[in-house]
């Protein structure tokens, strides 16, 4: 198999769902929008996405499996897709112009393709398997920042699990009075995207499902960084919890998720 011309071809199918994505903002009606759960919300625009993006990947990788998130009745496989079709949903009904299109491939337990679209500035993440992380043609790398202090991090906030909010408030609080800040785009695809290319330093979220994670975890990962969970091992893409920053600072950052790490001692 030929990962670099296959992502290559991931990206063409991720840039023309970018564009339907634009088209559709500006028609989405309330009535369109239904709740999935508590302030989980999903379109007709987040299922046709999907559609397309599922039927357009089967015809590059015959026999493949999927974990979409929007279709719980896909299976995986051998080579298993993992896909967010509109991962900033939220975001898109408000009509604030920043969401993305998140693709991975996995073989077997192994991520040896990720690519993330952001389609209103025309952004293109992605690599493969032992390859560099690119933007629009760019090779990326994580930022050097050597410590806390100087970061800039990026973070979500939980919207149904609440079980551990005073343990990560304590983190974000130590963030605010202690680094460059922390700020919330409202797309963990994003976020990771943007540690890549050395927009943050660092990003951590819990609660998370592996389409949010899967593609911008490899980039990071790719780009020279260090993805985990909260307790250090690399169960991120389905431990529903993830660091990930550059080498310099990960020490020092990891240190601060002292709840977590007791509770799996």
């Amino acid at each position: 198999m030929n990962l670099e011309k296959l992502t290559y071809a991931v990206c063409d199918v991720a840039l023309e769902l970018g564009d339907f994505l634009k088209q559709e903002v500006s028609k989405l009606k309330t009535t369109d929008i239904q709740t999935k759960g508590l302030h989980n919300f999903v379109t007709y625009v987040d299922q046709e996405s999907e559609r397309r993006i599922v039927e357009k990947l089967t015809v590059l990788l015959p026999g493949s499996g999927f974990i979409a998130e929007e279709n719980p009745a896909l299976e995986p496989g051998e080579f298993t897709w993992v896909i967010d079709p509109l991962d900033g949903t939220t975001n898109f009904i408000h009509g604030v112009p920043l969401y993305c299109i998140s693709i991975g491939l996995m073989h077997q337990n192994e991520t040896i393709i990720g690519i993330v679209y952001e389609p209103n500035l025309k952004e293109c993440f992605y690599t493969w398997k032992s390859a560099p992380a690119y933007l629009n043609n760019d090779i990326i790398r994580v930022s050097p920042t050597p410590t806390v202090q100087e970061a800039l991090f990026a973070t979500g906030f939980p919207y149904y699990d609440y079980s551990r909010l005073d343990d990560y408030l304590k983190i974000f609080k130590y963030l605010l009075q202690n680094s460059h800040g922390a700020r919330r785009l409202g797309s963990a695809a994003a976020d990771l995207a943007y540690v890549a290319c050395g927009r943050y330093d660092g990003f951590y979220e819990y609660g998370l499902s592996p389409w949010d994670v899967n593609a911008g975890g490899l980039l990071v990962k790719n780009a020279g960084g260090i993805v985990t969970d909260f307790r250090g091992t690399e169960n991120y893409i389905f431990g529903k919890q993830i660091i990930a920053t550059n080498n310099s600072l990960y020490a020092e950052f990891f240190n601060l998720f002292t709840a977590w790490k007791k509770e799996s001692d």
